[in-house]
């Protein structure tokens, strides 16, 4: 009987199982999802007269209730809507319908650094004011705060012939908001909205306002207007402007509180491209896809076939390799370094002992004399209690005392609140192996400072090993002609490129550590909705913030050369970069204390003043990137994804990615049968590169450096002879190897000149 009632009991159970599990199902099948549906533009039905009641058509046949959220007319040929999983599969097997793309949210990833650039010392070779006004600077992002003194536009001229960009209305923004400065200020809200629910414009503006302050810093940093007397809490004091103080900028509000969705990255783009931009800035990014299914890689192409400059953050990964984001060779895709400025603090330990860290802490100092320290992981009942997470630390055992905490895992500003809220009185932020001697400072809540990671060990292996451990915190200030300087900040992404191998990525490094700009007036300077502070400037760091320094300056070359393409403004900005310091020695990679490669910096670090005078450049036009797209193997469906285009690949014609006129190297190489020696079998692989010449001419000479010793380098020709403007001129390098141990990096450094100039191009081998 027994027997029989839990047979009973077990059937029971499955029954209510399978029951949940079908109307889970259901209910996950019937959940809307937001699309971007790529339609085919050039097999529109006769039937239809134009290509929106084609759209409306299509959407109605799956689906009466949907209805478009975006129409798109240059990213992509279609529109934006919320589907079930069964409405968007139907609708893919449409006739016309080249993609039914799902949504993707995407991540958001000064005083001093026009100086540190050499900009206060060129102004005799920069180009006219007038020549830059005429260039706009779009900035993708999380909007704007008008009032700024940043954006001030004293002194600028009427607004550019052929600008069509507008000042929208919304929450707390009107059309007084933009001016000569700000010319254009839009927000895309309806992907975000479709996917969260309507704005809460009690917390979040649903305007081109700016409510996190990312956008705001990222197009003051561009391109905003010198304004004397700038800091934060009187830190970085002096006159703070953009790279490009006499451009014109807008801004396209496409990220929220929530995200940055694709459907509204994608609007914001359109509406870019509409409007006559000539420079796009992205700090935004995801993870690495094929490039047809990359809604920012698409986008940049379109803009990048506009003749719109492209640039954007490489992503804040590092040090880890291969961590990249945005990698089409559209882009300009820019890592992080820092600059000759830091904000140092003391930290004094029980023992004697000092050490040197960095703060923006500018409040009530800690008490001269020495307060207890603890570690904690020590004081806390949570096993990841050392990042001091929320909630994480014993207030019994930490009150009044300074906590060491360990980076990592939240945001470092919010451990210190952690910490004031345990009734802490202080904080060490230490680093580890990940991070290395890297500082990035903050304007934390209480008396804190962030350690390098041989000074976070010392300082844990003396709280571990003294009986009664006691620490000082100390704030200086400002110190400036900080060396070495430049050197790569550890979160900066690094290559290789595992999208495309042949491709090296990133680009170049620009100023992204401790970088003042412009702020909102929403927040504080930690973001942090505890902070009542209000700012004008913010001191932040990341990727986010060396992009929008290549946007202002691609600006300024624009400026100076309208008719260069954003191929040949990437090209100029690369092949002058520098790797090394005034001392010959390369730039240092902080994450380690060791010389940077290709891998982490590209060309180097950006020299706008030599970038306006370059001699040669490396060009290339769309079909230059339709062939690349061949080269991948692309088929043509792939190519109308990615480039809008009904393009087909000539079958008689041999496409390689080596040939695809990129100003650095790449190289890929397969390690012979006997891996460590065994075989001394050759392998060699022959690249292709086009120079234009922009200069005034004559005869570049090549020069190979840093060649590794089982690596044979040969270029043919090795002298250049350039007589008129525009003239092209080809050649081909071969590099040929023996085998090497798998996983083994070298580099090298092609150079062309002809005694004024250098053109110079990285050279990135990896063994397979």
């Amino acid at each position: 009987m027994k027997i029989l009632i839990l047979k009973f009991l077990q059937i029971v159970l499955l029954l209510i199982f399978y029951g949940r599990h079908t109307i889970a199902e259901k209910k996950t099948q019937d959940a809307k999802k937001t699309y971007i549906v790529h339609m085919d533009k050039f097999n529109m039905p006769e039937s239809f007269s134009d290509h929106l009641s084609w759209y409306d058509s299509s959407l109605k046949s799956v689906s009466d209730s949907a209805e478009m959220l975006y129409t798109y007319n240059h990213v992509v040929h279609g529109f934006s809507t919320r589907l079930t999983n069964q409405e968007a599969e139907t609708l893919s097997k449409q006739p016309g319908i080249l993609y039914v793309m799902p949504e993707v949210r995407y991540e958001l990833h000064t005083t001093r650094t026009p100086q540190f650039l050499g900009l206060d010392k060129a102004t005799t070779l920069l180009p006219a004011s007038k020549q830059q006004s005429q260039v706009v600077i779009g900035v993708i992002d999380t909007g704007v705060w008008p009032e700024l003194q940043s954006l001030d536009d004293t002194g600028l001229g009427p607004v550019p012939r052929g600008w069509k960009g507008e000042c929208e209305i919304g929450t707390n923004f009107n059309s007084s908001s933009c001016n000569r400065k700000l010319v254009g200020a839009r927000f895309l809200v309806k992907g975000y909205e479709a996917a969260l629910g309507p704005i809460d414009e009690k917390t979040e503006s649903r305007s081109p306002r700016d409510d996190d302050g990312h956008g705001t810093h990222t197009l003051t940093t561009a391109g905003g207007s010198a304004v004397q007397g700038a800091s934060l809490f009187g830190l970085a004091s002096g006159t703070a402007r953009g790279m490009a103080p006499q451009a014109r900028v807008a801004a396209y509000k496409v990220c929220w509180l929530g995200g940055c969705f694709a459907s509204d990255i994608t609007a914001g783009i359109d509406k870019a491209i509409d409007d006559g931009v000539n420079v796009l800035s992205m700090s935004i990014g995801g993870t690495s896809t094929d490039y047809y299914r990359d809604i920012i890689a698409i986008g940049a192409f379109t803009a990048t076939s506009h003749g719109i400059f492209v640039s954007t953050s490489a992503g804040n990964g590092g040090p880890s390799p291969g961590t990249l984001s945005n990698v089409a060779p559209w882009i300009t895709t820019v890592g992080a370094g820092t600059i000759d400025r830091d904000f140092p603090a003391y930290i004094k330990l029980g023992n004697g002992k000092t050490h040197t860290g960095a703060s923006l802490y500018t409040g009530k100092p800690l008490s001269a004399s020495p307060v207890p320290l603890v570690y904690a992981g020590n004081v806390t009942n949570s096993t990841v209690g050392y990042l001091c997470i929320p909630d994480s630390l014993i207030p019994s055992l930490v009150a009044g005392k300074i906590v060491i905490c360990d980076r990592g895992g939240s945001p470092r500003v919010e451990k210190g609140l952690v910490v004031k809220r345990a009734g802490g009185v202080g904080m060490i932020l230490t680093n580890n192996e990940e991070y290395g001697e890297e500082l990035v400072a903050d304007p934390h809540l209480l008396p804190a400072a962030a350690l390098g990671q041989k000074s976070s060990e010392a300082v844990k292996n003396y709280t571990f090993s003294s009986p009664n451990p006691t620490a000082t915190i100390s704030f200086v200030g400002t110190h400036l002609q900080v060396q070495p300087s430049p050197v790569v900040a550890a979160f900066s992404s690094r290559g290789p490129n595992f999208l495309t191998p042949q491709i090296l990525k990133p680009d170049l490094i620009a100023p992204g550590v401790n970088i003042i700009a412009g702020w909102t007036g929403k927040v504080g300077p930690t973001g942090l909705t505890v902070d009542t502070r209000h700012v004008n400037f913010n001191i932040i760091s990341g990727t986010s913030m060396s992009c929008p320094h290549v946007s202002g300056l691609a600006a300024i070359v624009k400026g100076a050369h309208p008719k260069w393409s954003p191929a040949a403004i990437r090209s100029a900005l690369m092949t002058t970069a520098y790797r090394t310091y005034k001392t010959g020695q390369t730039i240092e990679d902080i994450a380690i204390g060791q010389p940077a490669t290709p891998f982490d910096f590209g060309a180097g670090h950006v020299d706008p003043v030599a970038a306006l005078d370059p001699g040669l450049v490396y060009d290339a036009k769309v079909d230059d990137y339709l062939n690349f797209f061949c080269a991948l193997n692309y088929s043509q469906f792939q190519i109308r994804l990615a480039a809008r285009r009904d393009f087909t690949c000539d079958s008689r014609k041999h496409y390689r990615v080596e040939d695809f006129n990129y100003p650095s190297f790449a190289v890929p190489l397969e390690t012979a049968s006997g891996i460590g020696g065994g075989s001394n079998k050759a392998t060699s692989v022959r690249y292709r590169r086009i120079l234009t010449n922009v200069g005034s001419g004559g005869t570049y000479k090549a020069s190979v450096s840093s060649l590794p010793p089982s690596v044979k380098i040969m270029v043919e020709p090795q002298t250049l002879s350039f007589t008129q403007l525009y003239e092209k001129k080809s050649y081909t390098v071969t590099f040929t190897t023996t085998s090497m141990p798998s996983g083994t990096n070298s580099f090298a450094y092609l150079e062309w000149s002809d005694g004024n100039h250098k053109v110079a191009s990285p050279i990135a081998f990896s063994w397979t």
